[in-house]
């Protein structure tokens, strides 16, 4: 008896060594020297992280409104607490301008900084963990070509036992994986880079799929639309009814190249921000790419009920660009007084845009979701994005309206625009503020 004991004892011993080493044993760092011999060198080096770095969307994730590029400190409220983004910049105090290749490399592919300790998962690292070596230095070869920035980020408010980086090693054992995205032999070359681009480095499921009780994605609901940071990403799976099924090739090229799709609207908040600083800087080959990808990803029947009908609702087949139709009119109330003062001069009263096809509102999703959660956010916020027509801007209206007022506008265009009866409520809006 005392033999088994001891034997209990020792199993209990060696086990609690080995967690103790994985969990507090700084993981080792990659060897990068192969990769690095296959870069190119000086501009070229230069200019190809400049156009990944791009890709990857970098500048979203490290830079605060009106702050410097990739200088970090924007705030992201998660479920669990705040978590801020550092400076990526070549600063030596602040941001990363010590950092080794080897250690650039671990951090994009494992989430863990310089001094080993693990990286919080609103850093898509999970997603770059399928980004090649390569491009991961051509990457940090463009980020230390510009000009270092000094600006400490915001330390993270965490509780217990979020605030214990070493437990997220058993997330990365979850949720992370081990190399770059294959090649699929039975696909096409086309297919095969939309993967990498969508998958590696646009990181499009970090939005878009919905994630499980452990914050990981649960890719069995692929693309299927999720909520994050007040906004909704929608569903962007093949699904006919609730994704991007009966989008055109044409329409989801000009969506992701340009912001806007005729028929569907313009892309704001989050999507807005990945069409702006991202997506309308590649190529048109990559764009086709990824279009090739996305559209065959297999469809995800969601809850979204920001559906599409195929008919505009009544109110616009008798309603024309300058002046409410009979039904608009008997709707009346706040909300249509609110529209005739502040925004039909720019959508129209069907929803074709006035001064700019970027302001057409008939199609899009944003006025088709009966919870109006995009459509609240733009209407607080606003919205702005560089277009081929130009700097593209709608003003944000937090200041000018009460909760109330953003309540009945929302309601008024939701039924006017979508035909759908929403129920927005003033303590909607004032949760949309908050976020």
């Amino acid at each position: 008896m005392k033999r088994l004991v001891r034997t209990i004892l020792a199993v209990v011993v060696v086990a609690a060594v080995a967690v103790a080493i994985f969990l507090f044993r700084p993981a080792p760092l990659p060897d990068v020297s192969v990769a690095a011999a296959k870069l190119p060198t000086g501009q070229a080096l230069i200019d190809r992280g400049e156009y990944l770095t791009r890709a990857a969307d970098c500048v979203a994730c490290h830079t605060t409104s009106g702050g410097t590029p990739y200088a970090g400190g924007l705030a992201f409220k998660l479920p669990f607490g705040t978590v801020y983004s550092p400076n990526i910049t070549a600063d030596k105090q602040t941001g990363i301008g010590d950092w080794s290749d080897a250690e650039f490399v671990r951090a994009l592919h494992q989430g863990i900084d310089k001094q080993g300790r693990n990286l919080y998962p609103a850093f898509s690292y999970a997603a770059y963990a399928r980004m090649t070596t390569e491009d991961a230095l051509a990457i940090k070869a463009y980020l230390f070509s510009l000009p270092p920035v000094h600006a400490e980020a915001p330390k993270n408010d965490l509780g217990f036992p979020f605030n214990q980086r070493y437990v997220l090693r058993f997330w990365n054992l979850l949720f992370v994986a081990n190399g770059p995205l294959p090649q699929d032999e039975k696909q096409s070359a086309e297919w095969n880079r939309g993967a990498y681009l969508t998958e590696a480095m646009a990181h499009c499921g970090e939005c878009h799929t919905p994630r499980n009780l452990l914050y990981g994605l649960d890719n069995g609901k692929k693309f299927a639309g999720a909520e994050l940071q007040g906004w909704k990403a929608y569903n962007i799976s093949s699904d006919k009814t609730t994704g991007i099924g009966s989008w055109s090739d044409e329409q989801l090229f000009d969506y992701l190249s340009k912001g806007h799709a005729e028929g569907r609207g313009a892309a704001t908040g989050s999507m807005g921000e990945a069409v702006d600083y991202s997506l309308r800087h590649l190529t048109p080959e990559d764009i086709k790419a990824i279009v090739a990808y996305v559209k065959a990803v297999p469809p995800q029947v969601s809850s979204d009920k920001a559906i599409v009908e195929a008919q505009p609702p009544a109110t616009l087949t008798t309603s024309i660009a300058y002046g409410p139709s009979p039904d608009s009119v008997a709707q009346g109330g706040l909300g249509l007084k609110l529209f005739q003062g502040a925004c039909a001069s720019c959508h129209a009263w069907n929803g074709e845009g006035l001064q700019t096809p970027y302001a057409a509102l008939r199609g899009s999703r944003t006025v088709n979701d009966p919870d109006g959660t995009n459509l609240i956010q733009v209407i607080l916020k606003g919205a702005h994005m560089t277009t081929p027509l130009g700097k593209q801007a709608m003003p944000a209206f937090a200041s000018a309206y009460s909760d109330t007022e953003i309540a009945a506008l929302g309601n008024y265009v939701l039924a006017h625009f979508g035909g759908k009866q929403s129920a927005i409520t003033p303590a909607d809006a004032a949760k949309a503020r908050a976020q």
